[in-house]
């Protein structure tokens, strides 16, 4: 048992362990971790499940750092408790190639569940690893056998709550009565340009209280034994989301810039760091320095860690003789084993489905395979209908339906992103979203992130050109393929017809490394004949030859999507009038860019230079690949989308006429 005595050593130890990383570097955040330090001990060593030997248990509190700013806290606690970050990483605080860098990063230090730094996102990732609890408890628990109980705790700052992404997911957590989710709100009152009250000065607990969430408050964020008596309370909370404001002092200790801008993004300073050492009765000359009774009482987490797994495992060996067909099926999504009955349930298109918009085709493809697929949940931000994700067996995810596998997510597309990262960071999982391709715009930053982390969220992306019609140019995506191939790690696919779209699901299926976008239409295209042209399959190669009338082309014109049926058009005309040409397929510039370079180079011989890149989207980026477009450099206009399309120049003749031009005819 602790004393206040051994408890104010280990609070301090955190504080000077952060402000002395801070200090080495020369740059971070030392007044979040001096403030907040008392409220992370009492967490991290009175409640939460945990163990430091094994990062990745399944059943393991999850603790989130939302302000990631104040990440030498996070990095401080995780070396005390035993995981795998030694003193030394924390004293390469910030610098190249150690494993505590600026902000939390996911996989790059043991411990750290999500990568946050970005306010907000790490609210909304929490509500998302809520989401997949409850679905996983409902699927998976059973009397006597809660196998998946665990908590999602955070800590989050001023910063955070005021930003949009936080007020969409607070919103929907308390809709959906996510009680395991506990929030600690760092309320120092102080941001970057000064004291909050220059831009927020709402009561926030009066706002969480209307979205629905249990608040409390905590008048003094040293209190520890208060700090304490709420969170046991908000445990009791089963049917509300609970946030804890807990009054603290940016800087605490610093005797000239405590409760000051001063102390949230820059290091003390030497002569600072020894007067708010001896303002802890420290050793003002020591760095980095742990007593040896504070490492101790830390580090009982190693075995209270192995002790809670070592019941839980036993548990779970009952579990398992108990109902072996839900254990085994739980333990193969944890290891990411789906089996083969949804790929054998792929829907293979034939000419009796006739032209279907590459959106409708994805909606049938779900539909096959989802019932296979336990580990899919997913949903749209209020466009089901339109963008085809609802599969019919599937019942709403509601607070009284956490078994349901359909997200309801409501216009919510960047709390949408968030949460669905969220759900992917907990294994086994895969969540998909559906929302206009435009919309991606406002998913933005979560997609960065799903990118960063190298997690595998499926995003539903329809209507994703000028193909969209008479909505007009606010809802025509131009730019967006360009900035969504801009970022590393991510992969963007768009299928030319249903065949394409079906293996782009099973490719977003079978992905491990970064986020899959898949960009369908609103418009029936065309189902290409492949009696006649390549085998869809090659679809996974991310380019491939669809059609040529000679292994040494004079041209090859490269479409996308729905552009692909222009260019076979004019392939047609092309080998009539006895002109050597090749259509490639190019659905995912990513994919093709993975595969060998005897791969590309048979697709694109360097010796063919005349190549014409037909695609409804912004010009960037074509041209290496192509020596000349056919592309939309503007925005789009509100008209039916053959018109359109005409305007624009995605017509056979227009092909034709600028691929002949190319070849001197």
């Amino acid at each position: 048992m602790s004393s206040p005595q051994l408890d104010q050593l280990c609070i301090n130890t955190l504080r000077t362990l952060s402000i002395d990383g801070v200090q080495k570097a020369k740059s971070g955040h030392p007044g979040l971790p001096m403030g907040a330090a008392a409220m992370a001990y009492v967490l991290w060593t009175k409640f939460l499940k945990h163990n430091p030997l094994n990062p990745q248990w399944a059943n393991r509190d999850r603790f989130v750092l939302s302000a990631g700013h104040g990440s030498m806290l996070l990095y401080s606690l995780l070396h005390l408790t035993g995981y795998d970050l030694s003193l030394d990483e924390l004293k390469k605080f910030r610098q190249f190639g150690s494993a505590t860098p600026g902000h939390p990063e996911y996989k790059h230090t043991p411990g750290v569940e999500t990568t946050t730094g970005p306010l907000g996102q790490g609210f909304a990732n929490g509500v998302g690893m809520a989401i997949a609890q409850k679905y996983l408890a409902a699927t998976f628990n059973k009397p006597n056998f809660p196998v998946l109980d665990y908590f999602v705790y955070a800590i989050c700052g001023d910063g955070d709550l005021m930003e949009g992404v936080a007020s969409e997911a607070a919103s929907l957590a308390a809709h959906l009565k996510l009680g395991n989710i506990i929030y600690l709100y760092d309320d120092n009152k102080i941001s970057i340009d000064g004291s909050t009250s220059l831009s927020f000065t709402e009561d926030v607990g009066a706002r969480f209280e209307a979205y629905g969430w249990h608040v409390q408050t905590v008048h003094d964020g040293n209190n520890v034994e208060k700090i304490e008596t709420a969170i046991r309370h908000a445990q009791q909370i089963t049917d509300k989301p609970s946030l804890i404001k807990v009054h603290t002092h940016i800087g605490f200790g610093s005797p000239h810039k405590q409760d000051t801008s001063e102390a949230h993004g820059s290091p003390l300073g030497d002569d600072e760091v020894k007067l708010t050492k001896k303002a802890y009765g420290w050793d003002e000359n020591a760095s980095f320095f742990i007593p040896d009774e504070a490492l101790k009482n830390f580090r009982t987490a190693i075995e209270t860690g192995k002790k809670s797994e070592t019941e839980w495992q036993h548990q779970l060996d009952n579990y398992k003789k108990e109902f072996p067909e839900l254990a085994q099926q739980l333990e193969n999504m944890w290891k990411g084993k789906y089996g083969t009955e949804w790929l054998n349930a792929l829907p293979k298109f034939t000419s009796e489905n006739g032209t279907i918009a590459t959106r409708e085709a994805s909606g049938k493809v779900l539909t096959d395979i989802a019932p296979h697929l336990p580990a899919l949940l997913g949903g749209s931000a209020d466009l089901t209908p339109s963008n085809n994700t609802k599969v019919k067996e599937f019942t709403d995810f509601q607070a009284e339906n956490y078994s349901g596998r359909y997200l309801r997510f409501g216009v919510r597309e960047h709390a949408m992103g968030s949460i669905m990262n969220g759900i992917a960071l907990t294994a086994g999982m895969i969540p998909y979203s559906g929302t206009f391709l435009i919309f991606s715009e406002y998913m933005r930053p979560p997609i960065r992130l799903a990118a960063l982390m190298g997690i595998r969220p499926i995003y539903v992306f329809t209507h994703d050109s000028i193909g969209l019609g008479e909505d007009g140019p606010t809802h025509q995506p131009i730019e967006q393929f360009a900035s969504l191939r801009s970022i590393p790690n991510m992969t963007l696919i768009r299928p030319a017809d249903a065949n394409e779209t079906a293996v782009a699901w099973k490719v977003a299926i079978e992905h491990r490394t970064g986020p899959v976008a898949l960009a369908l239409t609103r418009q029936k295209v065309p189902l290409i004949d492949r009696s006649n042209y390549s085998s869809s399959d090659l679809t996974a190669k991310g380019a491939y030859v669809l059609a040529e009338n000679s292994t040494a082309p004079e041209i090859i014109l490269v479409g996308t999507g729905s552009e692909v049926q222009y260019v076979l058009g004019a392939y047609e005309q092309l080998n009539a009038e006895n002109v050597k040409a090749r259509v490639v397929s190019m659905p995912s510039w990513e994919l093709f860019e993975r595969q060998s370079k005897e791969y590309r180079d048979s697709v694109f011989p360097p010796s063919v230079k005349k190549r014409l890149a037909v695609e409804a989207g912004v010009e960037l980026g074509w041209h290496k690949y192509a020596s000349d477009t056919i592309t939309i450099n503007s925005f789009g206009q509100s008209a039916p989308y053959e018109v359109l399309y005409k305007h624009y120049g995605f017509t056979v003749e227009n092909v034709l006429q600028k691929a002949k031009a190319m070849v001197g005819l």
